[in-house]
């Protein structure tokens, strides 16, 4: 977790581990404070931002003059400074690949000094249950480096509070505090996992563990990340009896009934709703979905596909009308590529465009967030439903909503209108924000005509937008009617 200003500083209490589980020297000299300034975006008033915010966070270094560390660290930096354990100069650094998906990051630091004496460390092997491990970083509270011992108590597939993408994780009983975020986890001198979040319980804590570290770092060997694959498809468990009989999966077979094949997914043509899938790569699936990926050790069946890279190819075994068909499936889709409303994004300036004083954006986590941390209570209930449950499909690929209305002459009777739906601009279905750009900037009727999910209408003289738009925007002291990313798509069309 980031620290930041507004985090009342707690003292926290660690425990000097001088066992066998306590780091040698060269381990506590490759421990890397982290100091970022980040500043974000305001999504109700996405042309502008928040302000400066600084942070602190833990990270450590790896081979080839690098430091690893959690992308949440780091995330929307605009400076970033780090220094050795030990040490007491900071030195400037640069994000040099991150990955939001799996929470990691990697730093570079021009100045070589920086690294003068340091041995690298090294990756280790998956944990065990009940290894012992140590935890390093510099949770708030002070300035040296806290060594805290605990043991590794589960290891499962979870939510990463980061990117809320469900990958694989180890559970430890050693406390993990703003600031330890990005810190190693230590056994027999070797990273085993990085420390990136607290669980809901006294003394739980969660590290990425080795095969999403190895993975990250495999993808970015040609300097850009890829992305963890995903297959895009809506599925279910077949724990039921019934369930079971009717799609003839009997005593010895096992698996997970597809309900859909979102748009877009590199799984269309070639697996069908009411399909069985009975093993990936030759690994059977069990009826709760799981498969054992070490002996007497079980996660969902995605860890197969998840430990592959973008353009592999995952084998899939499927029961399609009693008849079992093997095939495989290029994997050209990333985690989480199907939602309809995205969870937060980092790093990327928000989508919007402005029409007559008419702010549009679509519906991300970002924008649900500026209800604050209550959101889920204080949002509106539809755009809530939106995020937790909207699928993207071939008639919608974004909800379009109405932000605000920059109060002008033109738009007189809409000043009070905001967080509308959008389903139509001058007749046409409204699927992206892209499509409402379109339906305004092709149209020579004298009426713009925007109507909402409820059926309510925004009426806008043509010619006087036109003539006004300019005006309204100087008014509100904004310099561009829309992102950057909007232009460059029109550029394109």
């Amino acid at each position: 977790m980031k620290t930041s200003a507004k985090i009342i500083l707690t003292i926290v209490f660690c425990t000097i581990v001088y066992s066998s589980a306590q780091a040698k020297t060269n381990v506590k000299e490759s421990i890397v404070k982290i100091y970022t300034v980040c500043n974000r975006y305001n999504y109700y008033e996405p042309w502008q931002m928040r302000g400066q915010r600084r942070g602190t966070g833990s990270g450590c270094i790896i081979s080839g003059n690098r430091i690893l560390t959690n992308a949440h660290v780091i995330a929307d930096q605009t400076f970033i400074q780090v220094k050795r354990a030990g040490q007491s100069k900071k030195y400037t650094a640069e994000v040099k690949i991150v990955a939001h998906e799996c929470d990691l990051a990697i730093l570079s630091v021009k100045d070589d000094s920086f690294f003068a004496g340091v041995k690298p460390l090294k990756i280790g092997k998956l944990s065990q249950v009940r290894d012992k491990v140590a935890v390093y970083g510099f949770p708030v509270g002070g300035d040296e480096l806290c060594i805290t011992e605990g043991v590794v108590s589960r290891i499962e597939h979870c939510a990463y509070t980061h990117s809320k993408a469900y990958l694989l994780s180890c559970q430890i009983d050693a406390p993990i505090n703003p600031g330890n975020s990005g810190g190693p986890v230590i056994k027999n001198d070797k990273i085993i996992g990085i420390a990136f979040q607290a669980g809901g319980g006294e003394n739980i804590g969660y590290m990425v563990p080795v095969p999403v570290i190895n993975h990250f770092l495999q993808d970015i060997k040609d300097n850009k990340y890829d992305g963890i694959p995903d297959i895009g498809i809506s599925y279910q468990k077949m724990e039921n009896l019934d369930l079971r009989l009717k799609y003839s999966v009997n005593d010895n077979k096992s698996g997970l009934l597809i309900n859909k094949i979102y748009p877009g997914s590199s799984a269309g043509g070639i697996l069908k709703s009411g399909d069985v899938i009975l093993s990936v790569d030759d690994k059977n699936i069990a009826n709760d979905g799981t498969i054992e990926f070490r002996k007497n050790e079980r996660t969902p069946f995605v860890y197969v596909i998840q430990n592959k890279y973008t353009n592999d190819f995952v084998k899939f075994k499927i029961l399609r009308n009693n008849k079992i068909i093997n095939t495989k499936i290029k994997l050209t889709n990333s985690v989480n590529f199907w939602r309809l409303v995205p969870h937060e994004q980092y790093d990327v300036v928000p989508t919007y465009y402005i029409l007559g004083g008419m702010v549009f954006e679509p519906l991300t986590l970002d924008f649900l967030n500026e209800w604050g941390g209550d959101w889920n209570n204080d949002a509106l209930k539809n755009l809530i439903n939106y995020y937790y449950h909207g699928e993207i499909s071939s008639e919608r690929k974004e909800i379009v909503i109405l932000v605000q209305v920059l109060a002008d002459e033109i738009n007189i009777g809409y000043h009070n209108w905001k967080y509308n739906v959008i389903s139509y601009v001058n007749d046409q279905k409204i699927s992206s924000i892209k499509d409402l750009v379109k339906a305004f900037e092709g149209y020579k009727g004298k009426y713009h005509t925007i109507v909402d999910e409820r059926g309510y209408r925004i009426v806008l003289d043509r010619k006087k937008v036109e003539k006004n738009n300019q005006k309204i925007l100087k008014k509100y002291k904004i310099n561009f009617d829309r992102s950057k990313d909007l232009k460059i798509k029109l550029l394109k069309k």
